[in-house]
């Protein structure tokens, strides 16, 4: 719908400057009128619901506005005389135009309007956000000497009696904590508290209850880039990868901490619904990476989901070899690993994923699943809401899955693992390959 009103709005002002030139007029009637209509038949489109009006529309309704207001006025004035004609002043003007035309319906362009992914549980979901401080340890991103702070947002049945299990998520390398929301939405209308956390200076914004706005911290974003150009040694990314693993996992650690103090005391109608013996984490790409390494440190982990991540915490590097290899350890919490393409090529050819392979006996009672024609971001819900984005972000390569297909799949296997090992309902024996 987009790409159309764009074209046809072009298409409209290009017949209105040809026909100038034709007739070699630049104030006519019939520009006029065409203007207009184009801002009436604009909301018509909006009032029969068929363009579903957002924020991102504002621009371009208001050029439409603002020519159509324009073109009143001319109507109503009486014209005293007629102005001379300049062809190029004509072309111009519709270059100019065409231009804004086009960076008003950018936002538009990036962000489509789109159907959210089904939600398929009896409850209905509410939202709630709160900021936790660590008040034992100090933001290294800063020289300020400030505690650090953790955003949160929770996702829970919001009428519904009795506690249900938590699940905390943990977004990738850049994310936010709404990148999976449908993820979230989805499990909490079938009896889940869900809670997922901004990392501060990893995420690529977050805002606490007090409106400060953090944003990804340059160096980091730089060490995460040159991390996957190869520009390290072996043992330097090894030694960074530990580093970012344990700002993640402190940070999870906390807010399960905060979130079960908080849920013994029954402080606030979110933590009254939790059952604090029935926990799982989950998260995607490096989020997902902290969620297995996070499971090793606690015992009150019941499951984890590992949504296309290695498994950094499973890794040591042997100085003498260089090489890495994977710990010996048998892991043996409920483990569901969910895989695009971008993973499962590297699965048996990329050393940071030698934990990960399927040969490795440690993880022999893992769930392993593979979506095949998904990338990277086809496990978030950023393919929804901005399509041109996420190739952009990979690359400029297109998934070659369905988007609605690919999250509402994995919606649905993750409800129904944790439906699983944490509720003890049904079966789980998905298939290895979507």
């Amino acid at each position: 719908m987009e790409i159309l009103i764009l074209v046809v709005t072009l298409s409209f002002e290009l017949i209105i400057a040809v026909y100038s030139i034709i007739t070699k007029q630049s104030r006519s009637k019939i520009k006029r009128w065409t203007r207009i209509a184009m801002f009436i038949g604009f909301l018509m489109l909006i009032l029969g619901k068929v363009v579903v009006w957002e924020h991102t529309w504002g621009l371009f309704a208001g050029l439409l506005f603002i020519l159509a207001f324009k073109e009143i006025i001319a109507l109503l004035r009486k014209q005293t005389h007629t102005p001379r004609y300049k062809i190029f002043s004509t072309i111009w003007k519709f270059l100019l135009l065409a231009l804004t035309v086009v960076v008003t319906l950018v936002p538009v362009l990036l962000f489509p309007q789109h159907r959210l992914p089904q939600v398929t549980g009896p409850y209905a979901v509410a939202t709630a956000t709160y900021s936790y401080m660590d008040k034992n340890r100090i933001e290294e991103f800063t020289d300020q000497e400030d505690n650090r702070f953790v955003n949160v947002e929770f996702w829970y049945p919001e009428q519904a009696d009795g506690t249900y299990p938590l699940l905390v998520f943990s977004h990738g390398a850049f994310g936010i904590k709404t990148s999976n929301t449908s993820t979230f939405t989805e499990l909490a209308s079938h009896g889940y508290v869900v809670v997922s956390i901004d990392h501060p200076y990893h995420s690529f914004y977050t805002v606490s209850e007090d409106g400060k706005i953090v944003t990804i911290n340059p160096e980091y974003m730089q060490e995460f880039n040159n991390a996957n150009k190869g520009v390290y040694s072996l043992g330097e990314f090894f030694e960074l990868t530990q580093k970012w693993m344990k700002l993640r996992t402190d940070d999870m650690d906390f807010v399960m901490d905060t979130i079960l103090e908080q849920a013994e005391q029954k402080k606030d109608f979110v933590y009254e619904r939790i059952d604090t013996q029935k926990i799982g984490v989950f998260g995607h790409s490096m989020g997902g990476t902290a969620s297995v390494a996070l499971s090793r440190e606690r015992d009150d982990i019941d499951a984890v989901v590992n949504i296309d991540a290695p498994f950094f915490s499973e890794l040591v590097y042997d100085k003498v070899t260089n090489e890495l290899k994977a710990k010996s350890e048998a892991y043996t919490i409920p483990l569901l690993n969910v895989y695009s393409d971008d993973v499962w090529i590297q699965l048996d050819s990329s050393s940071s994923y030698i934990a990960n392979r399927i040969s490795n006996k440690n993880f022999k009672g893992a769930y392993t699943v593979h979506f095949k024609g998904a990338k990277h971001l086809s496990l978030t819900d950023l393919p929804l809401f901005s399509p041109i984005l996420a190739n952009l972000l990979q690359g400029g390569r297109k998934a070659d899955i369905d988007k609605y297909y690919a999250i509402e799949t994995q919606n649905e296997l993750i409800l129904r693992f944790f439906d699983y090992t944490l509720k003890n309902q049904g079966q789980f024996a998905p298939k290895a390959t979507y």
